[in-house]
């Protein structure tokens, strides 16, 4: 069993698009995925129920209770858990305990960059992460590539400790996907698959852990 841990200190930074899109990318490749939600939003949940008749189906669970754990099948072979907005290191700790990597969004903005260079930091001092049990990967999000603001926030966040394991351009195709329960690996027109493309790196890391 593959767990993961979407997280991030900064709200809006896309943590909620990246989980149910990872997750929708295993459950179509056939995998037995398994959805955790600990924000107390409860968007994941009400994306994989959107989900629940389709034919890659992603079972969720609630992640607000401290028995979660217990919830999951055990023949699930990939865990997401998409993380508390606003997560702090201790909860990142707990939450991802026998996790095998974290995933961390950033947005290209300055602003965004420096709420996120502390928990960063703070994420570095885990134990886990400096025993490097726990791999730690940092996600680009919305970025406009053609535009020197995202072309320099890249640069900057290559310099953070952490592997920049993913470069995801902006697009509205995320937020009309995300409410029909679907993803953008359900999709296979010209555009999309640009888009799916942006995933390789991602993917192919994520499939390294564990």
């Amino acid at each position: 069993m593959r767990k993961i841990l979407v997280a991030s200190s900064k709200g809006g930074c896309g943590k909620t698009t990246i989980a149910t899109n990872l997750a929708a990318y295993f459950a179509q490749d056939g995998k037995r995925t398994v959805l955790v939600d600990a924000d107390r939003q409860g968007s994941s949940m009400h994306w994989a129920e959107k989900r629940a008749g389709m034919s890659a189906p992603v079972l969720a669970i609630s992640g607000l209770r401290a028995d979660w754990n217990e919830k999951i099948p055990q023949d699930a072979q990939i865990v997401i858990i998409d993380g508390p907005a606003g997560i702090r290191s201790g909860e990142v700790a707990e939450l991802a305990h026998d996790a095998d990597a974290l995933l961390v969004p950033l947005l290209p903005s300055r602003i965004d960059l420096e709420a996120s260079e502390h928990f960063l930091q703070e994420v570095s001092r885990l134990g886990r992460v400096k025993r490097e049990s726990l791999a730690v990967g940092l996600v680009a999000n919305r970025l406009k590539p053609w535009t020197t603001a995202s072309q320099e926030a890249v640069e900057e966040i290559k310099r953070l400790p952490f592997p920049l394991v993913a470069q995801l351009r902006d697009t509205q195709g995320y937020v009309l996907v995300a409410g029909l329960g679907k993803s953008i690996f359900d999709y296979n027109s010209e555009i999309i698959r640009g888009h799916q493309e942006d995933w390789g790196k991602l993917l192919r890391w994520v499939k390294k852990q564990g």
